[in-house]
């Protein structure tokens, strides 16, 4: 099995290159969700009220969101901990979720992928890119929010530059381009590079 990293950087259209790519066949893991399931499970829960205290969590179990989020900002302690708990725990989610799959080729879908030095851990890397304008009018479109909010959330990103030259695949994602014919293009070079029968 050939196990792909797929990434890109806020407005890239990530999310919808991911659906092409699993209208294809190919499946796709949700880190940023999968991660977000972790914080659930019992054991987990119980590390980090036994770290952070009980408001982290609400009544039901369900996770405080505002309150995290609060230790979290500018904390790296704080992050550094819930990092070493949560990655290695969504590592091992991965690995099942592959040894469930009936596919040669899956993707691990990431936004922090090299800012995590993630790549590191996949046979090949696509990042999905689109040129600025594009990005910003999607996230003020999506989001409802102003285009310098957009800059800012932009700023704590690595450059789109650096992320490309790391990556094996690209995929720009700009409004005139057939992305689903550059998707199919992509998992025939997969295929044919890593001489999956």
């Amino acid at each position: 099995m050939i196990r792909a990293g797929i990434t890109g950087n806020i407005g890239s259209g990530k999310s919808f290159v991911c659906n092409i790519f699993k209208n294809n066949g190919i499946p796709v893991f949700y880190s940023d969700e999968e991660t977000k399931l972790l914080y659930l499970v019992p054991k987990i829960r119980d590390i980090i009220t036994e770290h952070f205290g009980e408001e982290t969590y609400f009544e039901d179990g369900s996770l405080n969101k505002k309150i995290m989020s609060y230790l979290l900002f500018k904390n790296k302690d704080a992050l550094k901990f819930i990092e070493d708990l949560l990655y290695p725990a969504l590592n091992q989610r991965f690995d099942e979720w592959c040894n469930a799959q009936n596919a040669k080729l899956v993707l691990f879908e990431s936004a922090i992928l090299f800012e995590k030095h993630y790549d590191s851990f996949f046979d090949t890397v696509i990042f999905v890119s689109a040129d600025e304008q594009t990005r910003i009018k999607r996230v003020m479109k999506r989001d409802n929010c102003s285009e310098d909010q957009v800059r800012t959330r932009m700023a704590l990103q690595q450059d789109e530059t650096l992320k490309i030259m790391k990556s094996d695949y690209v995929i720009y994602n700009n409004e005139d381009i057939d992305i689903t014919g550059k998707v199919k293009e992509i998992i025939r070079n997969i295929i044919t590079d890593f001489h999956i029968q």
